[in-house]
């Protein structure tokens, strides 16, 4: 974490913003925490630590962070933004329940090399990627439940 917290120290002062302890807060409170937060859950967090913390300062603070390349937006087809630490951690893909929400980062040499060998058919060269696999969980098949209708 100190590196992180080192990145943003940097961000920050390249880009005449000041250190305060409510940001540094959140930053630790947020690179501590792991999977993927809303700047809600976030904010209850940070508020359980330091009650004086603001929604906005959080959301603000989750801003810089993505700036700053330590963590990024993601999107599960919910309409609700998470955020997940980019910084030091492998590319993931995820499996979306679309019944419960349940989500799992999944790890995979063989797709990783398929989306290579794609974009190369196609005389593309990779950037980034993002891939979201939408489904039934096994629990919520047990339970019964339907995903709901989609619009796509």
């Amino acid at each position: 974490m100190k590196q992180a917290i080192d990145v943003f120290h940097e961000y920050i002062a390249r880009n005449g913003l000041k250190v305060t302890p409510q940001r540094m807060l959140i930053v630790e409170v947020f690179m501590g925490a792991g999977g993927h937060l809303t700047t809600e859950e976030l904010y209850e967090r940070v508020k359980a630590t330091d009650p004086s913390v603001g929604q906005a300062t959080v959301y603000r603070t989750m801003k810089l962070l993505c700036d700053s390349g330590l963590a990024k937006e993601v999107h599960f087809g919910d309409g609700v933004a998470r955020y997940e630490q980019k910084y030091g951690s492998k590319h993931h893909d995820h499996l979306i329940c679309e019944a419960c929400g349940e989500n799992i980062e999944v790890l995979d040499d063989e797709i990783e090399r398929l989306q290579e060998d794609l974009a190369r058919r196609h005389g593309y060269v990779l950037t980034s990627h993002r891939m979201y696999l939408f489904g039934v969980c096994g629990k919520c098949r047990s339970d019964g439940k339907r995903r709901p209708a989609r619009e796509d």
